[in-house]
């Protein structure tokens, strides 16, 4: 029988955790998919091999998100390659504390590159095939850089925030041919290193009782790729009713 698929999807830091639930879910769902990751090789072929398991053809592409003259030399190899897009999910970030006084300039400006200018230039780098697609651009945001703010994450922090922005901007900017929506998980895979104290003290204030999972993610984003042809410009709020407390 011959495969048909579903469309095609690009995810960034496609290889673990958040990432790699995603591409499977996609996979799942006859998704063809292309991913990127920057040093985990090992872990970006393990998910290769899990989606193409799964029926998707699949291609891994090394990408350092800082370096935005590769970011922008991959968008063009890209669209001369492939003449639409289905899906582009915006999933790889830098995440780390920034401490008041102690804050470098250049580790900043990554956070931004990273974040949100990599994401801002990538997406209108695969204008075409997006718009060729009537494609879908999922934003991974943060619930706790919407209006709650919190100590020594300075940089991060602004990064999400610009991403969030970008969202609704890039909703206007790209209708009514494609949709743009921002997801805003609470914790799904919490980072290595963290306080027990910590994660008790986050858990216990979520009305759901519970952290979420990165399938949880994976599970949003098959939707809004599949659903919600009439949701554009929103940044969906993912944290177990964490924002609420």
């Amino acid at each position: 029988m011959t495969r048909t698929p579903t469309g095609l999807a690009l995810i960034t830091g496609g290889a673990k955790r958040v990432g790699r639930a995603i591409c499977l879910a996609l996979a799942r769902a006859d998704y063809d998919i292309c991913f990127t990751y920057r040093t985990s090789k090992t872990e970006a072929e393990q998910t290769a091999a899990d989606c193409r398991s799964l029926g998707a053809n699949v291609t891994i592409e090394q990408l350092d998100l800082n370096d935005l003259n590769a970011v922008q030399a991959f968008a063009h190899r890209f669209s001369q390659s492939h003449d639409r897009l289905d899906v582009l999910v915006h999933n790889a970030s830098l995440y780390e504390r920034t401490l008041w006084g102690q804050i470098d300039a250049e580790h900043a400006a990554a956070h931004l590159r990273i974040n949100a200018l990599a994401p801002l230039m990538l997406t209108q780098g695969l204008d075409k095939p997006l718009h060729k697609a009537h494609g879908v651009v999922v934003a991974m945001c943060d619930v706790q850089t919407l209006g709650r703010a919190r100590k020594r994450f300075a940089a991060y922090s602004m990064s999400k925030a610009a991403i969030a922005e970008m969202v609704g901007t890039l909703a206007r900017e790209m209708a009514p041919q494609v949709r743009v929506i921002g997801i805003a998980p609470g914790v799904v895979a919490w980072p290595e290193n963290v306080d027990p104290e910590e994660i008790e003290s986050y858990e216990g204030r979520i009305p759901l009782q519970r952290p979420g999972t990165p399938e949880d993610v994976a599970d949003l984003v098959l939707f809004l790729a599949q659903n919600g042809s009439y949701i554009t410009g929103e940044i969906i709020r993912l944290d177990g009713g964490r924002s609420l407390t």
